[in-house]
């Protein structure tokens, strides 16, 4: 029963099956249904050796980059990270003092303070505010001040450099953003005292003018520099290193300048120049036997704490800078080349008229006066022009010439201070008829105060000219003192001849002479009184006079030179009166100051005139 009833139900399953794909049961056939398709992916070995290739190459291009970096690049990156992260800073060397002779100073560097400050970390709120206080502290315009605050971008701007003590007070205020730094400034304690002979240092520290500029490098010694790193707002990163390179002070230079016979000399040629309503002046002290000198005087002189209010014109140093037309001091020339050559002796007498032609013009003397017999001592005493030619005329223009040579004419002086002048001499070839004449006395050639000066020095010291000099040495990184090389001597004239013309200027100062305002009681003096005309471009000619007088003393033992020169005064115009008055109390003045004492000797009688 159980197998048949089985065999039922599957007659039935199939009979069902068999009624569903006919047409008995009224649905049409169903199409076959396809398998899903099957995606063959290959070798999976393949597939991860392709997966690896592709993570090499893009380790190839990380690992190239790296080394790029690290390797080829690395130093460029460095640089550029240490730009951006090290500040450096300059540490300025402090700059070596100027000293007189006896090592009193003259120039020298005191510290001081920058005040700055940092227009980012100043709140737009409080600009007002703290432009007002600065102000107020630095003495500035409150407008400029603000102008600083109010520059967008900016983290840093300089306002002032003051004393210590006034940083100190603004640092007090605790102004957000205001700062200070270590500075130093330049001093000239003495104000004008040798102005244009020291010259001034600029805002940058660098000597613009004198021996400020002349020694410049050995002044300022080299500056150091230190290198920090700091953050993005500038702060010091802590732990981190720091470069310091030491800065070297710079070296002291002595001058031979004494300081109160240098004052001296600038008041007197200052109270004359302003006495006689002058343009200009110079005064000059020189050493006889070294050639040193002493005092450099002008006047004007240029106050060095104010220098920025003069005009550039007058930053010079007129002692050496400006050329002029000698006039009489020049005869000494005349005289040296006249007894050196044998031509004529102190006793020969010339006959003077108070004029005389020379090609086609007539000189005169000083003043008109009768024929006079005049010694070749007197013609120099008295100063003749007229003389003076008649004595050169027997020495030659040629032999004249190399004498004017001899004496530093046409050449610059040596002394080294900046703009020093060679002045004019003519070749004597190419002197024209008149000049054969007037060079003799001093017109038709040019010279500075400091070349006439050193004729003198020559003549005072013998007839051996040295080398002018104004700095006795340095003292340099180690603080030892080196002092300068001699000047260079030079024989010039005979000692005889130097011997003769001193006694002919000894004359020029006495009561017959035309230097008499020059005499010193107690004391010998030789010296020479010069009026010249002054050839000036504004009038394009020969306008106004230079007065001048130059000597030395004790005359029979000379230790000083002292040259005072007055350009264009207005109330006279005599070398003997405007000049004379000035030489006097320099010398006087710095006879003393040396301690000098008088010879105490007495002059030989000088035969002036014919007949005496």
């Amino acid at each position: 029963m159980r197998s048949g009833a089985g065999r039922a139900d599957g007659q039935r399953s199939d009979s069902g099956r068999t009624a569903g794909r006919g047409g008995t049961g009224g649905r049409p056939p169903r199409p076959p249904v396809r398998p899903p398709a099957v995606l063959h992916l290959g070798n999976p070995g393949r597939r991860i050796n392709i997966g690896l290739i592709a993570m090499a190459f893009v380790l190839t291009i990380f690992a190239g980059r790296l080394v790029q970096l690290q390797g080829l690049d690395s130093k460029v990156y460095m640089a550029e990270a240490a730009e951006q992260r090290v500040r450096g800073e300059k540490l300025t060397a402090r700059r070596g003092s100027i000293t007189d002779v006896n090592g009193h100073e003259l120039a020298l560097t005191l510290e001081a303070r920058e005040i700055f400050i940092d227009p980012s970390q100043v709140e737009p709120g409080k600009r007002d505010q703290v432009a007002t206080i600065l102000a107020s502290q630095l003495n500035q315009p409150k407008e400029q001040i603000a102008t600083k605050l109010g520059v967008a971008g900016s983290h840093y701007a300089e306002m002032a450099t003051v004393e210590p003590s006034v940083a100190e007070r603004i640092m007090k205020l605790k102004l957000k953003g205001v700062g200070s730094k270590e500075r130093y400034r330049r001093d000239y304690p003495g104000g004008d005292l040798a102005g244009t002979l020291l010259g001034f240092v600029g805002d940058e520290g660098t000597g613009l003018s004198g021996l400020e500029s002349t020694y410049n490098k050995l002044l300022a010694g080299r500056d150091g520099e230190q290198f920090i790193e700091t953050g993005a707002k500038g702060q010091r990163i802590p732990m981190t290193r720091s470069t310091l390179k030491t800065p070297v002070e710079g070296s002291n230079v002595r001058l031979t300048i004494e300081r109160d016979i240098q004052w001296a000399a600038q008041k007197a040629i200052t109270d004359q120049v302003e006495a006689t309503g002058a343009r200009t002046g110079s005064a000059i002290v020189l050493d006889v036997q070294t050639g040193q000198v002493v005092a450099m005087a002008n006047a004007p002189e240029l106050d060095l704490q104010n220098w920025k209010k003069s005009a550039p014109e007058d930053w010079v140093n007129r002692s050496v800078t400006d050329v002029f037309e000698p006039g009489s001091t020049n005869k000494v020339i005349t005289a040296a080349a006249a007894l050196e050559s044998g031509a004529v002796r102190p006793e020969t007498v010339f006959r003077v008229h108070d004029n005389i032609r020379c090609a086609d013009q007539v000189l005169r003397d000083s003043h008109p006066h009768p024929m006079e017999r005049l010694t070749f001592s007197g013609v120099v005493a008295t100063s003749s022009n007229v003389g003076t030619i008649l004595a050169s005329q027997r020495v030659g223009d040629q032999k004249l010439y190399e004498m004017l040579r001899r004496f530093g004419f046409g050449a610059k002086p040596g002394s080294g201070l900046l703009g020093e002048e060679a002045g004019l001499l003519p070749d004597w070839r190419k002197w024209s008829g008149s000049q054969r004449c007037t060079i003799a006395y001093g017109q038709g050639v040019s010279v500075t105060a400091l070349q006439t000066a050193s004729v003198y020095q020559t003549i005072a010291n013998g007839g051996v000219r040295v080398t002018p000099q104004v700095v006795a040495g340095v003292t340099g990184e180690h603080r030892v003192f080196t002092p300068s090389v001699p000047g260079k001597r030079t024989r010039v004239i005979s000692e005889r001849t130097a011997k003769e013309v001193t006694g002919m200027l000894e004359a020029a100062v006495s009561q017959e002479g035309t230097g008499n305002l020059a005499a010193i009681d107690g004391y010998r003096v030789a010296g020479k009184t010069g009026t010249a005309m002054r050839y000036d471009p504004k009038c394009q000619g020969y306008c106004g006079y230079t007065s001048t007088f130059v000597g030395f003393a004790p005359a029979d033992k000379p230790r000083l030179v002292v040259l005072a020169v007055v350009q264009d005064p207005q109330k006279g115009h005599y070398g003997g009166e405007i000049a004379a008055p000035v030489f006097k109390k320099v010398m006087t003045f710095a006879l003393k100051s040396k301690k000098i004492p008088p010879t105490g000797t007495m002059p030989s009688p000088v035969r002036i005139r014919a007949g005496e």
